[in-house]
């Protein structure tokens, strides 16, 4: 979702990963400093927020190369978060699992959809308002729009401009609730390196899904049971897997992805193109 809202606007954020390891960071430390779980939530949303605005303030004020300016926040993010890591913490609490009456009981989409923790339901919820947004209202409209043909949005009184920095912005809260429930209640530790690549997975999913909140959501949903498979088979010792290769096994699907994609998708148009006004 970080991705589909940056590039349908024109913004091609390589910093997902960055934005995820610093949100999930600060979650962790800031929880544990303030004692409350929901403290480091709201801390890793403002992080998220605060490092998309600085790849927006590369890519559209400084209209800097978008590769290179995702790829400082990666750098920025790895730096900070190694820098300043300390061992021997742990939180005050996580979120708790929260089954939905009836529908938790359902076979198989019961336990996969609806027996989880405050912030997976959000992100949910996040899915379905950004599908909604981005097809059927004016905010969507002008979004695509900016993404498609950044000058015609602007002769009809569209703020190229500021229509990306909102957008960005968003996608940083995104980001942020990404990172604060991959260490407030999905794993509840943090560790050097925790995102482990889920930024990079990020953008093969939202390719694979044609910038589409509900292609990509199938496309992780699959992801996600093909390494919950390989991972059951080798915990239940079904299958003698090493575990390197469970390991390796998201970067794999995602090159296996994008080259199955290559060719086949259409990005939008304007997508990593500096808008100067007056440009046609």
């Amino acid at each position: 979702m970080v991705g589909i809202m940056c590039e349908r606007t024109g913004i091609v954020n390589i910093g997902i990963e960055g934005t995820l390891l610093l949100s999930s960071f600060v979650a962790f430390y800031v929880a544990i400093a303030a004692k409350s779980i929901l403290i480091g939530f709201l801390a890793a949303m403002a992080t998220g927020v605060a490092m998309s605005l600085l790849l927006a303030l590369m890519s559209v004020t400084w209209k800097m190369d978008q590769i290179i300016a995702g790829t400082i926040l990666n750098i920025l993010a790895t730096g900070l978060t190694s820098f300043f890591y300390i061992q021997g913490n742990m939180l005050p609490s996580m979120f708790k699992q929260k089954p939905i009456p009836g529908l938790s009981n359902l076979p198989f989409f019961g336990d996969v959809l609806f027996k989880h923790g405050l912030l997976m339901y959000l992100g949910f919820v996040v899915i379905i308002t950004l599908y909604y947004g981005l097809f059927h209202t004016p905010w969507g409209l002008r979004t695509r729009a900016v993404g498609e043909h950044p000058s015609s949005a602007d002769t009809a009184g569209v703020s190229v401009s500021r229509m990306r920095y909102v957008n960005v912005a968003v996608a940083g809260a995104i980001g942020g609730l990404c990172g604060s429930y991959l260490v407030l209640e999905l794993v509840g530790s943090w560790n050097r390196g925790f995102t482990a690549g889920k930024g990079f997975t990020a953008l093969a999913l939202m390719i694979f899904g044609r910038w589409n909140p509900m292609g990509a959501l199938a496309a992780a949903m699959f992801f996600g049971l093909a390494q919950a498979g390989a991972n059951q088979l080798m915990i239940n010792g079904t299958v003698n897997i090493p575990p390197q290769f469970v390991g390796i096994l998201p970067y794999v699907m995602t090159i296996i992805v994008l080259a199955i994609s290559a060719g086949k998708v259409r990005p939008p148009a304007a997508e990593g193109q500096p808008y100067e006004k007056g440009q046609s």
